[in-house]
């Protein structure tokens, strides 16, 4: 069946009941709230109090603490001399787990047989799954280490608040492609876990004996190192299936998406009433800024919230994974589906650009979201979310984990070219985009 007619051209955003908000800061690191001025969105005013308090109560609850390694120093020959070994941080965060796996990685390495057998494997490829090749390990440290890796495993996966069947998350890699000459037969390369601060001056690295090593964040270090993390792609998408069904159970989502859909976006979850097929907003080209990734980091992995009122008139948020979004200032080109519009009420929603950047527990997240969204109603009109949205995101989250982005107010349905991020951190070139029923 053919396509009905295209939505109408775009609209004068000074006619939209909520006229389009100025263009905010990037957050700042501690923010406080401002007043609301007597605009359209002084229909949440009623609410700000509340949300406050709701929100104070489950950040009391939620909000993780991230603690780094304090003392690194480089190979001996190399950088400052190694220092006694300092304390990991807490064990109950995903970061004090990396670093509890880095050094017992780190004393392993003492095993020359299990030693080749990480060299070969870190070599051979981007990303070694740990758990893996522990239970591979004949004998030795190898074998030895399994034990404690697949209970890392487990401990992640509850940090994160997610389900314990993910199975391993934990990875092993080389921190830089230009180490790989350097690491020889003979080299004894230092363990770390990347901290999940993007703005730490140092990182903590082990050696065999366990001993800390202080590394310079912003240089590339001469010795290999071998770090160790979660498997970012693999926890997104786990989280983002507890995010819907949390979001659900919270009552974020409309009627239709109740029924238990499962999937890493619900953006194409519900047709709809209209058995033809349903209108979209895809994403056909998109470029983001400052993605805040050192050399000790792997892959960015962004996601993004869309947020407006579903068609019961209660505010939905709809989770879109974005794995490709790697690299910043590089444009991709996903054709990706941003927006079902058969999920809204009105013709206009928002969107925040996010990073997952180490400990965060997706149940938490979608608590904490719920608890500030649900205490605003419907009044008739369109009403931005994306303030109450990221006042929604712990304070502690906007130094670790995960990273805001950019933010997007105000997406029309019949909107078509570029749109840029209120942060101006970011762009994406949008357009309607019909999607027909099988």
């Amino acid at each position: 069946m053919d396509a009905p007619p295209a939505p109408a051209p775009p609209h004068d955003p000074s006619r939209c009941a909520a006229a389009h908000p100025a263009a905010p800061a990037r957050p700042e690191r501690s923010r406080t709230s401002t007043p609301h001025t007597l605009t359209p969105e002084e229909v949440l005013s009623g609410t700000k109090l509340l949300r406050t308090a709701l929100t104070g109560i489950v950040l009391s609850a939620t909000a993780l603490t991230t603690l780094q390694g304090t003392a690194l120093a480089a190979d001996a020959t190399k950088a400052p001399k190694a220092q006694p070994a300092a304390a990991a941080p807490a064990a109950s965060t995903v970061g004090g787990i990396e670093a509890e796996t880095a050094r017992a990685l780190a004393e392993s390495l003492t095993d020359a047989a299990w030693r080749n057998r990480v060299r070969n494997a870190a070599l051979a490829s981007e990303e070694v799954d740990l758990q893996a090749l522990t239970a591979a390990a004949p004998a030795g440290a190898g074998r030895e280490l399994k034990a404690e890796v697949a209970d890392a495993d487990v401990r992640i996966a509850e940090a994160k608040g997610l389900g314990s069947d993910i199975g391993s998350l934990l990875r092993v890699r080389l921190a830089d492609a230009s180490m790989r000459e350097d690491l020889t037969a003979r080299t004894a390369p230092l363990v770390a876990a990347a901290p999940a601060d993007d703005d730490a001056s140092t990182i903590t690295a082990y050696d065999s004996r366990g001993a800390a090593h202080e590394l310079d964040a912003d240089t590339v270090p001469e010795r290999p190192v071998y770090i160790v993390g979660v498997d970012g792609a693999k926890a997104v998408r786990a989280g983002l299936e507890v995010l819907n069904e949390e979001l659900d159970r919270q009552g974020l989502a409309s009627p239709a998406q109740q029924t238990g859909t499962k999937s890493g976006s619900r953006a194409l979850a519900d047709i709809g009433t209209n058995s033809t097929g349903f209108w979209t907003t895809k994403i056909t080209s998109v470029s983001v800024g400052d993605l805040k990734e050192p050399w000790f980091k792997g892959d960015a992995e962004v996601f993004t919230l869309v947020t407006g009122f579903g068609k019961d008139g209660v505010p939905r948020v709809d989770p879109v994974q974005m794995p490709y979004l790697d690299s910043e200032n590089t444009t991709y080109y996903p054709n990706q589906v941003l927006v079902n519009w058969s999920n809204y009420k009105y013709n206009l929603a928002d969107a925040v650009m996010m990073e997952d950047d180490g400990d965060t527990n997706y149940q938490s997240l979608a608590k904490a979201i719920a608890a500030v969204l649900l205490t605003i109603t419907d009044q008739g009109m369109y009403i931005p979310l994306v303030d109450a949205l990221l006042d929604a995101v712990p304070t502690s989250w906007w130094t670790d984990d995960p990273d805001y982005v950019d933010s997007w107010y105000t997406l029309a349905k019949e909107y078509t070219g570029r749109r840029n991020g209120a942060a101006a951190n970011g762009w994406m070139n949008v357009q309607p985009y019909w999607v027909s029923a099988l």
